[in-house]
């Protein structure tokens, strides 16, 4: 059974070639930004699904967008491939209105999965770089490239319905890479995947980034954002709650320190609160600090020295990912 997405994008793809003829094409000029979303609105009846939504992702970023289900992700995505329309704001794909034009330029991997079960491996694959304008010579030749980066050259003629879910996944991926795009989108890409394949995949990313790709990919997995984005953005209710780099995100909660010392740590300048635990034979005690909005760990560590006080331990944790989620986004569909 075909997706609706992806139907929906692969329509859009034939429309295009049938009616402008394009083969193989790039897209002209460079842009600052592959992506720019300007004051975008979605409302579905009373629904305000997506609520003022402004970002852009730029030529090779990894761009995170974060936030539980039902925050707007998918509507985001589905407006930018067109297919459905805004209530309000504006959206560029390389400069333009997304279109028939646009669709050809864009890999994307839809959140539920699937494929003409009745179909082989690679006749998928070329017919999706077919209905993005590849040539058949060329699309069966990066077909193939691409099950054989996957570990699955062997199953080329396999039907897609007699492979597993993970070999079917990777069918799908090449299906989203076949047309080399140059604006990438991922929705819940890592649903569903084992470890090994979760990995693949992340290389795929960083590979599509390495060649001047943007991407984006929905995730409520932070573990995944940690390690891939150069930036993201937290949606909550449809509504921005943060973009920034990852550096920046941590920077949203106070840093704690764990100190282990003989002093009085209670009124340490810096800190906005200090509990410890009881003193050893030796004096010695636990102290862990919270430290106020923009203090620098290293700068609290210099005043201890100035001040000679002594300290056995000095770890600082700077608040996770998964943290600032929960303070900003909530808890809704967190996972670590």
């Amino acid at each position: 059974m075909e997706l609706q997405g992806l139907g929906k994008l692969a329509n859009l793809c034939r429309d295009l070639r049938m009616a402008s003829g394009r083969s193989n094409e790039k897209a002209g000029p460079s842009f600052m930004s592959v992506l720019e979303i300007d004051q975008l609105v979605k409302r579905f009846d009373a629904v305000l699904a997506v609520d003022d939504l402004t970002f852009s992702v730029a030529p090779g970023e990894i761009f995170g967008f974060l936030g539980g289900n039902g925050a707007g992700k998918t509507t985001t995505l589905r407006m930018v491939l067109d297919i459905i329309r805004p209530t309000s704001g504006t959206i560029r794909v390389l400069g333009a209105t997304p279109d028939r034009r646009a669709a050809a330029t864009i890999g994307f991997l839809p959140e539920e999965r699937g494929l003409y079960a009745g179909m082989s491996a690679i006749e998928t694959i070329v017919y999706f770089g077919r209905l993005k304008g590849l040539d058949e010579p060329l699309a069966r030749s990066r077909g193939m490239d691409l099950l054989a980066r996957f570990d699955l050259a062997e199953r080329a003629k396999s039907k897609i319905g007699d492979m597993s879910k993970g070999m079917a996944q990777k069918v799908q991926l090449a299906t989203a890479l076949v047309n080399e795009p140059e604006l990438l989108m991922l929705d819940e890409p890592f649903s569903g995947l084992d470890p090994v394949n979760q990995g693949l995949l992340e290389n795929e990313i960083l590979h599509a980034s390495q060649r001047g790709v943007a991407v984006i990919f929905s995730t409520h997995v932070m573990q995944h954002a940690e390690r891939l984005c150069d930036r993201l953005l937290l949606l909550r209710k449809g509504r921005k709650r943060f973009e920034g780099t990852i550096t920046e995100a941590r920077a949203q909660l106070p840093a704690s320190l764990i100190a282990t010392t003989t002093a009085d740590l209670s009124g340490l300048p810096g800190a906005t609160s200090a509990t410890s635990a009881p003193a050893d034979n030796a004096g010695w005690r636990e102290w862990e600090l919270t430290l106020a909005p923009g203090i620098d760990p290293g700068a609290v560590l210099e005043h201890c020295s100035s001040q000679g006080i002594a300290l056995r331990r000095w770890d600082h944790r700077q608040a996770s990912l998964h943290d600032v989620f929960v303070q900003l986004v909530g808890t809704e569909e967190v996972k670590p």
